[in-house]
């Protein structure tokens, strides 16, 4: 989860989407925060580096006997006389040495300091954001795209971005790209080990751009090339229609800012259809804007806790439902196991209270938190801060929410006859619920 001020926005990435949109990422949830006293500290900081810098510079060969991590402001401070000995010694070398002088560019190397930095965490989640990453990462919690037209997450077995959907009338769309299909490589450039973020900044771009995309598709022998054009798109992530029986069907395929309208919209007409029972579909959807979770809780839940975070020291943060319009109705959630982050926030919320009746397979597993910190030149770090909890207090990290009904989705039955085995198992499941 993530905290974003920009405008007091809170947004819940997992995910993983794709800016292909290709719309960012999802996967996490994510809080974005602006701590205006720590960028202080930040800044007090830089500053003391950047003078311990040139005294170490002017000073090399003076007294060894002053003192081992003079800068140190706090315990275990990053920052001490040897690493920055140490990295103006390689930097005298490579100014001096490097052949290609010309190519030295000293802002990349900081860059990529901050980066390594945070890629020595370990963790999939981190990132460094320079300040036009961080502006691409706001607007994506908008709904507003310049890429492709899909979602796309990270394939767990294949270690491969996979587009998860395909936007209708989108590039991706016409360019004949399909649900499933495996990335292994962006403009002949090959995937394997790339984060998600990373993946989906090759495949995002400016708008009447071109990017090639090597697909692999389930039941074709070898990998094939699509040329797609980029274009601006705007995520329509609620679809609804009435089935038959009175049976609402509404499919959420992220949580955006424009997301509760479009919900709000979409309900309300299936109740105004007479909708009777509801298949609330969540599979492939992997996160989004914690604001728009909580007020579609709103619209479904009872009084009482939607979710709740722990951190690291034990600070407990509390997210409630007011309780005013409680779903009366049978319900059944679709999942997949790319339904992931926030959407297993509300899953886990809905089977908790015992509103729905879960059909499909286990979700994906995404129970931490990140943190977005901006920093005042306008970059930022994303940090695995705390775990969420469901309204029973459990954690689903590495887990995942299992289903009551375990059901495999027939790809192959989608594909020669497009029937969604699980959509027509929750229909009837529900029909049998309404004699």
């Amino acid at each position: 989860m993530e905290e974003i001020t920009r405008e007091k926005k809170r947004s819940f990435w997992g995910g993983i989407l794709a800016g292909v949109l290709i719309t960012g990422t999802l996967l996490t949830i994510l809080f974005i925060v602006l701590l205006e006293k720590e960028n202080a500290l930040v800044e007090q900081r830089l500053g003391e580096v950047a003078a311990s810098a040139q005294n170490s510079s002017s000073s090399k060969n003076s007294s060894s006997n002053s003192s081992k991590g003079s800068v140190t402001v706090k315990d275990g401070s990053l920052i001490d006389n040897d690493f920055v000995t140490k990295a103006d010694l390689i930097y005298d070398n490579v100014v001096k040495r490097f052949y290609f002088e010309d190519d030295i560019d000293i802002s990349a190397m900081h860059e990529n300091m901050y980066k390594a930095i945070i890629d020595s965490l370990g963790d999939k989640y981190a990132e460094y954001y320079t300040a036009e990453e961080l502006d691409e990462m706001f607007m994506s919690s908008e709904g507003i795209y310049y890429g492709i037209g899909s979602y796309v997450m990270l394939d767990e077995e294949t270690g491969y971005p996979i587009l998860t959907k395909i936007f209708k009338d989108s590039p991706a769309s016409r360019a004949g790209l399909q649900d499933n299909d495996i990335i292994y490589a962006v403009d002949g450039e090959n995937l394997f080990g790339y984060k998600l973020d990373e993946a989906v900044a090759l495949i995002k771009g400016p708008e009447n751009t071109n990017v090639t995309l090597t697909i692999y598709r389930e039941g074709t022998p070898d990998t094939f090339d699509v040329v797609v054009t980029r274009a601006k798109v705007e995520s329509p992530t609620v679809e609804s229609e009435m089935k038959e029986s009175g049976i609402g069907y509404l499919q959420i395929t992220e949580f955006d800012e424009v997301t509760t309208d479009q919900f709000i919209k979409a309900y309300n007409s299936l109740y105004d259809q007479g909708m009777k029972a509801m298949i609330l579909d969540l599979r492939s959807n992997g996160g989004g804007n914690l604001d728009t979770v909580l007020n579609i809780g709103e619209q479904m839940l009872p009084k009482g806790i939607i979710t709740y975070t722990e951190d690291k020291e034990g600070k407990r943060d509390e997210y409630k439902c007011k309780g005013k319009n409680v779903i009366k109705i049978p319900l059944v959630v679709l999942t997949n196991g790319y339904t992931a982050s926030a959407s297993e926030l509300l899953t886990g919320a809905l089977h908790d209270y015992g509103l729905a009746t879960v059909i499909g397979t286990n979700t994906y597993g995404k129970g931490i938190v990140q943190t977005i910190y901006p920093l005042s030149d306008g970059s930022g770090i994303k940090i695995t801060t705390s775990r969420y909890y469901t309204p029973n207090g459990v954690c689903i990290h590495g887990e995942g929410i299992a289903p009551d009904i375990e059901l495999e989705y027939d790809s192959e039955l989608y594909s020669t006859e497009k029937i969604d085995n699980q959509l027509e198992y929750a229909i009837d499941f529900l029909k049998e619920k309404l004699k």
